[in-house]
């Protein structure tokens, strides 16, 4: 077990500061980890601990999260275009040439979207409650469909709702098999982050965009189909968001995919994180060489 130590780090993209968690030796294979909604590269900590002897992390924050620059929605588009387009850019500034994939919810629509546009660059994927899938989506998604349709002050409440302390924390801990293991520290800073003037407004954007994600999904289940990536697959079952039959309909598309369930809500790695940690591990050892 070598020198464990996380570094913390910016990188210029454009004229945007995009904050990264960096661990591991850089000449090791690389796992990109992109995180989701509401939180921010924070929710990798742990595994960029654990990981670090063997394989190269990186945790980037999407513009508007954690701690990188937060651009008012009038001055930056804040969809998942253009958060993609920004962490590919900062992807290829560091001069990332090959990487695995580990995608957790908002990660998956920013994931798939650099894969699909430079499949040469992408080893595997590590898929959290990240969905591809129509039949990955739940009934959870009803109050998001009415604002997709038409976006109103009262279509926006359900979605401003889910910004507050109580909401976010809901997040944490539903399904969860026991709250008490969860630190009040992740919602705490969630919703601090979210909470910065003029962060809802973005936040709405970024929901309101989620349709264009959905209507990808057949070019990405395309790209699986046609690419085989290596897949490892470790969800949470109580997702109230994404539930199991989005984990499950990859395992049509990608032929030697490893899935793993796990009885725990949306953020999997907050109570199952030792155990995903040695899957990863083991998952990585097997990859085939780099070309």
């Amino acid at each position: 077990m070598g020198h464990k130590q996380i570094a913390y780090k910016y990188q210029q993209v454009g004229n945007l500061n995009i904050f990264y968690r960096e661990s591991g030796d850089p000449s090791k294979a690389t796992i990109v980890l992109l995180h989701g909604f509401p939180t921010s590269s924070h929710m990798y900590r742990r595994l960029l601990l654990e990981l670090s002897d063997e394989f190269h992390l990186i945790a980037p924050d999407y513009p508007g999260f954690g701690n990188s620059d937060f651009p008012s929605p009038d001055k930056f588009e804040y969809s998942f275009a253009n958060i993609s387009n920004t962490i590919n850019q900062f992807l290829q500034n560091l001069n990332l040439a090959k990487y695995v994939f580990m995608i957790q919810d908002y990660g998956a629509p920013v994931g798939f979207r650099i894969a699909t546009a430079h499949p040469e660059r992408v080893r595997g994927f590590i898929v959290q409650n990240g969905n591809a899938y129509e039949e990955g989506l739940s009934d959870g998604f009803a109050d998001s469909r009415r604002f997709w349709q038409n976006r109103t002050p009262e279509t926006e409440k359900p979605m401003r709702a889910l910004f507050g302390l109580e909401s976010i924390r809901w997040q944490y801990t539903f399904g969860a098999r026991n709250p008490e293991n969860i630190s009040p520290d992740t919602w705490d800073l969630d919703h601090a982050k979210i909470s910065r003037p003029g962060n809802h407004e973005a936040q709405l954007d970024l929901l309101h965009d989620y349709q264009t994600n959905i209507k990808l999904y057949p070019e990405w289940q395309q790209y699986l189909r046609d690419n085989q990536p290596p897949m490892l697959i470790t969800w949470g079952r109580n997702d109230p968001f994404f539930p199991e039959p989005g984990a499950k309909a990859y395992l049509n598309d990608v032929k030697n995919a490893e899935y793993y369930s796990y009885d725990t809500g949306h953020f999997a790695l907050e109570e199952d994180g030792l155990d995903i940690s040695n899957k990863i591990r083991g998952f990585m050892q097997r990859l085939p060489a780099e070309r």
